[in-house]
């Protein structure tokens, strides 16, 4: 049974940072693509970034570029999401997911999905 369970959500201030973090288990972590999507109240869920399964590759959406990092550690099964510089739009329920599919654009299309962690950024 493949669990993906995100960590590391909270409450924090303009400009502050927080590190997301997802581990995965049940599957074999390198052969996939990993993103992280978020949703907030009243929104759809939407793509914020994904990585290659080397690592080699990443993708972001043009709201967190330059201020978020994905970043991933086949080792530990684990992906992670460095978000710096944060702002109160940044406030969602963040969710990774994993995509057996080699395509780092901004898709929905990706085969798990955790439950979500949530972030707060107050103004």
């Amino acid at each position: 049974q493949v669990q993906l369970v995100e960590s590391g959500g909270g409450l924090v201030q303009t400009g502050g940072s927080l590190r997301l973090s997802c581990a995965a288990s049940g599957l074999t972590f390198s052969n996939y693509v990993m993103g992280w999507f978020r949703q907030a109240p009243g929104k759809e869920r939407e793509f914020v970034a994904s990585i290659s399964r080397s690592s080699g590759s990443t993708y972001y959406a043009d709201s967190v570029k330059g201020r978020f990092t994905i970043s991933r550690d086949n080792a530990k099964n684990t992906v992670y999401l460095q978000m710096n510089s944060l702002k109160p739009e940044d406030t969602a329920v963040y969710y990774c997911a994993a995509r057996i599919t080699p395509v780092l654009g901004p898709t929905m299309n990706y085969n798990y999905w955790g439950r979500g962690t949530q972030v707060t950024v107050s103004s």
